[in-house]
């Protein structure tokens, strides 16, 4: 599943933007680191990590929201539609398709597990737009300063903040949970 995932995104990433493809491979590395926490959903983590930010190919551009895009996207290429509602969702997803009118077409992908949400939102926090590890609140600072006030991501962003670090603070916790009963 991660090979053909990659692939795929590699495809449509690669040549044409390759900052969010540097930026994938580094979430998909993240992804990996945690497997401990996630069990047999790693794999599923994983692949979803590489494909997050697959919605701002041109070829998946539709709402012009790029979660809700790759979730479409993929779902017109087959993959898992766990893998869907996890890119669809990932980050500040819910609070960009907000801004943008756009809540109804995210509901397309009902949220079956909120744990995988945090856990895409934490690696896409935790991997720079250069794919190299980054702490979540300068990622978001970055984001911020990217974008600049007067838009949507600024403003979407800006409202998730506090939640978006509430979901890494639960992976981190999951993380030393583990990292406590293995010592």
């Amino acid at each position: 599943m991660i090979e053909h995932a990659t692939a795929f995104a590699q495809s449509v990433l690669a040549e044409r933007l390759p900052r969010r493809w540097a930026h994938s491979l580094g979430v998909l590395r993240e992804a990996q680191r945690l497997a401990p926490i996630l069990g047999p959903d790693a794999e599923l983590l994983a692949s979803a990590a590489v494909l997050h930010d697959v919605g701002y190919a041109s070829e998946a551009i539709d709402t012009g929201q790029h979660m809700i895009d790759g979730g479409r996207f993929l779902r017109r290429h087959g993959f898992d539609e766990r893998i869907c509602w996890i890119v669809a969702h990932h980050t500040s997803s819910p609070w960009e398709a907000a801004e943008l009118g756009l809540s109804t077409a995210l509901e397309e992908f009902p949220v079956a597990d909120s744990a995988l949400v945090d856990a895409i939102t934490y690696c896409d926090l935790c991997a720079g737009p250069d794919g190299a590890s980054v702490d979540p609140r300068k990622r978001l600072a970055e984001v911020l300063e990217r974008y600049g006030s007067e838009h949507v991501v600024f403003r979407a962003v800006t409202a998730a903040r506090p939640y978006l670090l509430e979901m890494v603070d639960h992976v981190n916790e999951r993380l030393g949970a583990v990292s406590a009963t293995r010592s």
